[in-house]
């Protein structure tokens, strides 16, 4: 069996205002138990709290960001972002890959 490479990617959601605090950090550790049940870690997640939106989303005027870093197997990120894209809390959701030009301070 040939093993795939795990990749690092960074992923932002916008989850639905009417969800409180709990509900979030829920929807957050479900996200988080899917990549480590797909063999991926979480290395960092940020909170970014309730901000306004560019434009209205399903009628919705706020969202509660959160964004995590994780590494996951390239096919299984497919998986999962089909996973996000059915879940009725995440109103939007996007997969990017680091640049790695770039320096951590």
């Amino acid at each position: 069996m040939v093993t795939q490479l795990l990749r690092d990617y960074e992923l932002v959601i916008v989850l639905s205002p009417e969800r409180d605090e709990q509900q979030v950090e829920d929807a957050v550790q479900r996200v988080i138990d899917f990549v480590s049940a797909a063999g991926g870690t979480v290395t960092e997640q940020e909170y970014w709290g309730l901000l306004r939106l560019a434009y209205p989303i399903n009628r919705f005027l706020e969202g509660s960001y959160v964004l995590l870093h994780f590494s996951l197997e390239a096919q299984q990120v497919l998986e999962f972002d089909q996973m996000l894209m059915a879940s009725e809390h995440v109103l939007r959701h996007l997969i990017t890959k680091p640049d790695k030009s770039e320096k951590k301070a």
